[in-house]
């Protein structure tokens, strides 16, 4: 059932929305092309493959400490001001590592440093992101905003990989000026929102070790938000085949690093062109059966392409995962929002981020660990097997999810 024209119209005519989307379109954009430049730099000062893995690490661990906080700063403070305030340092990264780059590294030990203050922003940049959403459109529109939001992520996490390898042809300095520039505009086009900033409403203060817990005993106590959570954690954990990309490129399909980075393309084509669609045609009826399918398609895609010996089909493969993912990181985001009073959404999306940045760090590295023991395509069939068996699991564990017709609060 597609959204009605004049529905349509009116999402796309919000000004704040537009407003937030351009921003996190750029935001998403710099961050790609950073990422690009960090790991070329880092790699091509130490030869050191060890230290990649520390450039994300050093991300990773403040982001996890911080995150539960950043969810309790979000349901407390202006959510926009926070975000902007995000992405200010995050721009100050950047200048940063411009700095670093001009003067000429010798170690990568700064850009750790560095990495670890992005890790900070980007810990409490999320769950304001996130929780901001739902205060620029209305309850009737949200799927189709949760659609665009997903969409315009997707598309810059396409498009900012290949830029930022582009841009540094002419230098890391460049690249890290570009970045800088770009999240400096995102900043002045968050200032621009009008409104969307503090919670609807507060029971109580949101301050405390009680308070703090809260998005997690919330998670705990509504079955239809741990089972989508939790089923998206599983299924991506052990279905991470896109972190053996690399071998496969190089001793599987014999395409070289030109062919990777087609790989690394192809999941995100499938996941941006499936988000347009559902933005078009929102998923109304059978939500459940429509999660559970995205997460069935998912692991059957992973198979396919761990079978693969063709480039054609191994492409195809990663297309259709991306589809699959973004079906149930849509319905999941969609059911989160929904479900979650608006005094303590920044704290629940913290417990999503959580979430979501255990199933990619945990499954990267369940994949390296399988492919140690057992070679790289066995880990990708199995990791796609065991994705099709907690479909199955979850189904069972959780039949609320897996019979949900409707999304809490939509008319018959």
């Amino acid at each position: 059932m597609s959204l009605p024209t004049d529905a349509r119209r009116a999402v796309l005519g919000n000004r704040d929305l537009v407003l937030f989307l351009a921003a996190r379109f750029l935001a998403t954009l710099a961050v790609q092309m950073q990422t690009v430049a960090v790991g070329w730099q880092v790699y091509e000062v130490t030869r050191d493959p060890l230290d990649l893995g520390l450039v994300g690490l050093s991300q990773f661990l403040p982001f996890v400490l911080l995150v539960l906080p950043a969810g309790q700063v979000a349901d407390t403070y202006d959510r926009r001001r926070v975000l902007a305030v995000c992405f200010a340092l995050e721009c100050l990264c950047a200048l940063l590592l411009l700095w670093f780059a001009a003067r000429g590294l010798d170690s990568a030990r700064p850009v750790f440093a560095v990495m670890m203050l992005f890790g900070v922003a980007r810990a409490f940049a999320m769950p304001s992101g996130q929780a901001l959403l739902p205060n620029l459109v209305p309850r009737e529109h949200l799927g189709t905003a949760v659609a665009l939001n997903s969409s315009t992520w997707q598309v810059a996490t396409i498009a900012g990989p290949a830029l930022g390898g582009i841009v540094y042809l002419a230098g890391a300095s460049t690249v890290y000026a570009s970045v800088a520039a770009l999240l400096a505009v995102s900043v002045v086009l968050l200032a621009a929102l009008r409104r969307g900033g503090t919670p609807e409403e507060r029971v109580g203060p949101a301050t405390g070790w009680d308070s703090l817990l809260s998005g997690l005993r919330f998670v705990r106590s509504r079955r239809l938000v741990l089972g989508a959570i939790s089923l998206d954690l599983f299924a991506v954990l052990f279905g991470g085949a896109t972190a053996l990309l690399p071998v496969y490129a190089a001793d599987v399909l014999h395409v070289g690093p030109a062919g990777l980075g087609w790989l690394r393309t192809a999941p995100g084509v499938g996941a941006a062109l499936c988000g347009v669609a559902l933005g078009f045609l929102p998923i109304t009826r059978s939500v459940g059966r429509w999660m559970f399918g995205g997460v069935v398609l998912y692991g059957l895609a992973t198979i396919v392409f761990g079978l693969s010996s063709s480039f054609g089909i191994a492409l195809a493969a990663l297309f259709v995962m991306g589809a699959g993912d973004m079906v149930s990181v849509y319905i999941r985001h969609l059911l989160v929002q929904l479900e979650t009073p608006d005094e303590i959404r920044g704290r629940v999306s913290a417990v999503n981020a959580v979430f979501i940045g255990a199933s990619n760090e945990l499954g990267e590295f369940e994949s390296g660990v399988t492919a140690a023991w057992f070679g790289a395509v066995p880990a990708v069939v199995l990791g796609g097997c065991a994705t099709l068996a907690v479909a199955g699991i979850w189904a069972r564990r959780f039949p609320e999810l897996w019979k949900l017709d409707r999304f809490p609060g939509a008319s018959p």
